[in-house]
Parts: structure tokens; C-alpha cells; sequence
């Protein structure tokens, strides 16, 4: 299977432009990735101009920080599936986890589920600010809320995806869910490295670089 068919091509940058989002659109077109992930206000935009080309509008929520109170999140999250996103990324809230509030945490992620009930949802777990036993805690509650992936990072903290935390997040879920792994991706061998490890979906904002060395 083609490394382009695991690809969320991505930009999530504060400052991404309408004519960034516009060439990320048809460089996912022209590749074939799964998705294109980009902030909310640019869903409509890229639903628009990713139909009929099998590429799903991928979007985040509570991004970067995941702090915010549940309610906002879920309301996030039916906005963009109102707008066209096909699949929602969405991030735990992690003082949660480190205060051993463990009904809260999986409550956030349940009331996100629930507003996009049909969709995709990935729950990030920020695996750098993470001990081992919380990363492990993280995935079961995701799969406890009925998310169908666990997700490495945002990219915005201090650490992105290792091939240690994506065989953790494997070995805690199984078969039962999707492992994205996202942060610091940026060529073919650590894409490769990352499925090998347990990833079924990459997220990376090298995507066209990541294909390119396939096909060289």
C-alpha cells in the first residue's frame, strides 16, 4: 500500500493563508492522501474543493491545548461536521489526566463523540507531557468513549511522535482502534518507522517530500 494512503497532509500553522490551504487541497488530490487536517475556519473551503476526490476534510478541536470545558469542545466539533469535516482530531484534556480525574477526562472525549456521531474522531493525547501509565490510561479512556483512533501529538508542544509511544499506544488498544502518529514527521524513514511500530495513519505536513522519496 502506498505510503500516500496514510498520509492527513497538514496545516494547522496560525498563520496559514487561503492559498496555502488552497495548494495543500490539491497537492492531497493530487496524491491521493487520506486527508487534508487544517483549523476549523477553513473547513467549508476545503470540503468544497476536496469533493468527489476521496480525500476526507480532516479538522481539530480544542487544539493545541485541549483545556478548554467540554461543552465548547463538543460545540466545535458539530460546527465542523455542520461545515463539512469528515473526521475530527480532537484533544484530551491532560490536567485531567495528570490529576488522576479520570470520569472528567473520558467524559470531554464522550461529549465530542457525541456531537460528531458518523465521523472519524482521533483522540490526541500529548504523548510528550505523558508519563508511560498515563499514556496507557489516555488510550483506554479514548477507546472507553468510543473513539476509533489515538493520536501521538499536536506538534505545538515540546515533543512530537516516537516509535516508542506509537508501540505503546498499539499495544494498549490492540486491533480496536487506529494509531495516528503526528509530530516531527518530515521524511519516508520516519513515516516507515512509525507504521512498522504500529501507526495506521501519519500526520505531517511533509507529505509531498514523504511521497516524492517513495517514488524516487
Amino acid at each position: 500500500m502506498s505510503i500516500a494512503s496514510y498520509i492527513d497532509h497538514t496545516l494547522l500553522a496560525p498563520d496559514a493563508t487561503e492559498d496555502g490551504i488552497r495548494r495543500i487541497c490539491q497537492e492531497a488530490r493530487d496524491n491521493h492522501f487520506a486527508s487534508v487536517c487544517v483549523n476549523s475556519c477553513w473547513v467549508p473551503l476545503v470540503s468544497s474543493l476536496l469533493s468527489g476526490s476521496g480525500v476526507h476534510t480532516c479538522t481539530v478541536v480544542g487544539f493545541p491545548l485541549g483545556a478548554m470545558d467540554s461543552v465548547s469542545k463538543a460545540a466545535e466539533a458539530s460546527e465542523a461536521v455542520r461545515n463539512g469535516a469528515d473526521e475530527i482530531d480532537m484533544v484530551i484534556n491532560i490536567g485531567y489526566i495528570k490529576s488522576g480525574m479520570q470520569e472528567k477526562a473520558e467524559e470531554d472525549i464522550r461529549a465530542v463523540r457525541a456531537a460528531c456521531q458518523g465521523k472519524v474522531l482521533k483522540v490526541i493525547i500529548e504523548t510528550c507531557l505523558l508519563s508511560d501509565d498515563e499514556k496507557r490510561l489516555a488510550c483506554r479512556l479514548a477507546e472507553n468513549a468510543g473513539a476509533d483512533f489515538v493520536k501521538t501529538s499536536t506538534g505545538f508542544s515540546k515533543g512530537g511522535a516516537t516509535v516508542h509511544d506509537v508501540a505503546l499506544m498499539r499495544e494498549t488498544v490492540g486491533d480496536r482502534l487506529g494509531v495516528k502518529a503526528s509530530g516531527g514527521i518530515r521524511d519516508l524513514s520516519a513515516a516507515k518507522a512509525m507504521i512498522e511500530a504500529g501507526a495506521t495513519r501519519i500526520g505531517a505536513s511533509a507529505g509531498v517530500q514523504i511521497v516524492r522519496e517513495e517514488n524516487a
